[in-house]
C-alpha cells in the first residue's frame, strides 16, 4: 500500500522563494572567492561588436604589472597576484573581507580572435582587453544590384 501525498503548490513556491533569497543573501554577504585565502575572483564584463571582443576585468589595488593576460586558442586566461600589506600586531580587525594572493580567471571567447594585434589598458582599477575579431569571423556586407 502507497501513501499518497497531497501537493500542494503554494508550499511548493514558498519553498523556491526562500531558496532564492538565501541564493541572493549569499551572494551579496559572502565575497566570490577560490578555495582556501586566495584572492576574489575577478568581476569581469565580456561583449562583441562587429570587429572585436572586449574584455573588462575588475582589478582594485592591483598594478598593471602584477597580471598575466594570455590568449591560447579560444581561452583568454588572466592571472596575477596581490601582495598583502604589512602586517602590524596592534591591528584588531574587526572586518577583514580584502584578500591576498594570486588569482587566475579563464574566459571561453565568444569567436575566434587575433591575438597577436590585442591591446590591454589599465585605469583606475579597470583592465580593459581588446582583442580583434579574426577576419572569417567578421560580418560581411553583400550588396545587391538591381537590374
Amino acid at each position: 500500500m502507497s501513501n499518497i501525498i497531497r501537493w500542494e503548490p503554494a508550499r511548493e513556491m514558498m519553498t523556491l522563494r526562500e531558496a532564492m533569497d538565501r541564493l541572493f543573501d549569499d551572494a551579496f554577504t559572502r565575497p566570490l572567492s577560490l578555495a582556501g585565502s586566495n584572492w576574489s575572483i575577478p568581476a569581469v564584463d565580456m561583449y562583441q561588436t562587429d570587429n572585436e571582443v572586449v574584455v573588462k576585468a575588475a582589478l582594485p589595488g592591483i598594478k598593471a604589472d602584477e597580471v598575466q593576460i594570455n590568449v591560447t586558442g579560444e581561452v583568454l586566461t588572466l592571472k596575477g597576484e596581490t601582495k598583502q600589506e604589512s602586517e602590524t600586531k596592534e591591528k584588531a580587525y574587526h572586518i577583514r573581507e580584502q584578500r591576498w594572493g594570486t588569482f587566475e580567471r579563464s574566459l571561453v571567447l565568444p569567436t575566434e580572435v587575433v591575438a597577436d594585434k590585442a591591446k590591454a589598458d589599465f585605469e583606475n582599477g579597470i583592465l580593459t582587453i581588446t582583442l580583434p575579431k579574426a577576419e572569417e569571423v567578421k560580418p560581411k556586407t553583400i550588396s545587391i544590384k538591381t537590374k
